[in-house]
């Protein structure tokens, strides 16, 4: 067994290339999170015939894109900004508002603590816990705010508990946040695969505090990373009037602007993604929660977090099991407060679930 001190990212495909002599465009990635039905058809369709946007410059205000994504996100463009991936503007965000004291709800992405780093601050976290399934206890939570944080750091749904916290807790928080004075980042990067988006959704928040900044992207649901187009809601318009400040011209390039104007408005993908992601999280969710040696944790994104039980059995080996078999889960054991017992994958066509499920149930029944 290859043992890696690193351990593999999603979309480390190279890596997992060269560590194990298989090659990527063999390998299935259930550690990505990235729609398994692909990139939009009427995108893959269309793309082609708009070509020639790529002999000019993009509008610099992207206000075409950004009524688009408006009218899929329901809010007022103005409220809109748009960037490279949500990783620009998850920077651009730290560099304004520079805080000095960030509590994070973990375990989580570990982008959030490095950009906070970068800027100059330091981050807590407040830690999801294992006996409440990873759902926050809100009540216990707000004891944990006060004036000493100015930054509260949410992913909603949580990668890699996909748990969620309601838009009804939200505003609890946000209440107490706003007596703090502290400033609201949600990731939203996940909410669309949700059965219950709308009661997790916080967009319509935005009409309402003005210490909130919501992220989210088209590299999970749209399924189109290498796009890097992400986008920010904000209700505070002098935000977003400093971001836009901060921000290079034309970070989004011709054809990402055309693609995102195209890919919101195919209705029938995204229904399409609804329904098949709600019925194999429901199925797979259904199976694994009977299984001796496992524990399965209720998901509402497309991914599932999942824990060994067996003492002889790692999520280092459950990963190299996988990997010779070309299917690429997650070994959790790098997350904060997760052990090697914790493994993620997320929920592709029905077969290639099949395929995982085999595997993983045949290394449980290994002696």
């Amino acid at each position: 067994m290859i043992r890696h001190s690193d351990h593999f990212h999603g979309s480390d495909l190279e890596a997992i290339e060269a560590a194990y002599g298989i090659k990527k465009e063999n390998i299935t990635s259930f550690s990505a999170n990235v729609n398994p039905l692909g990139v939009s058809p009427l995108l893959r369709k269309t793309l082609s015939d708009k070509i020639d946007a790529i002999t000019s410059y993009p509008d610099r205000e992207y206000t075409s894109l950004r009524k688009c994504i408006a009218a899929y996100a329901g809010c007022d463009y103005s409220q809109i900004i748009v960037g490279n991936g949500s990783t620009e503007l998850i920077s651009l965000f730290i560099q304004i508002k520079h805080p000095q004291k960030a509590l994070i709800l973990g375990p989580t992405y570990s982008e959030y603590e490095r950009e906070i780093s970068l800027g100059g601050g330091t981050s807590l976290y407040y830690p999801l816990k294992e006996e409440e399934g990873f759902k926050i206890n809100v009540g216990d939570f707000l004891t944990h705010l006060h004036e000493g944080i100015d930054l509260l750091v949410i992913c909603n749904p949580n990668n890699p508990t996909s748990t969620s916290v309601t838009n009804e807790q939200m505003r609890l928080i946000l209440d107490h946040c706003k007596q703090h004075d502290i400033f609201v980042m949600i990731d939203e990067t996940y909410v669309e695969f949700a059965d219950n988006m709308e009661e997790i959704e916080c967009v319509p928040l935005t009409l309402y505090y003005n210490n909130l900044i919501i992220l989210r992207g088209i590299s999970k649901f749209f399924a189109a990373p290498g796009l890097r187009l992400g986008y920010a809601i904000s209700g505070n318009m002098d935000l977003i009037k400093e971001i836009n400040k901060r921000k290079n011209p034309w970070t989004i390039n011709s054809l990402a602007e055309v693609a995102g104007s195209i890919m919101f408005t195919d209705t029938e993908y995204i229904e399409q993604t609804k329904q098949l992601i709600s019925s194999e999280r429901e199925r797979i969710y259904t199976l694994l929660s009977k299984r001796e040696g496992l524990h399965a944790y209720q998901p509402t994104a497309n991914f599932m977090l999942v824990k060994i039980l067996r003492k002889n059995l790692t999520s280092h080996d459950l990963f190299d099991a996988a990997i010779r078999k070309n299917l690429m889960i997650r070994d959790c054991s790098t997350f904060p407060f997760l052990s090697n017992k914790f493994f993620r994958f997320c929920f592709m066509e029905p077969e290639k679930n099949d395929e995982l499920i085999a595997c993983i149930l045949a290394c449980l029944e290994q002696d």
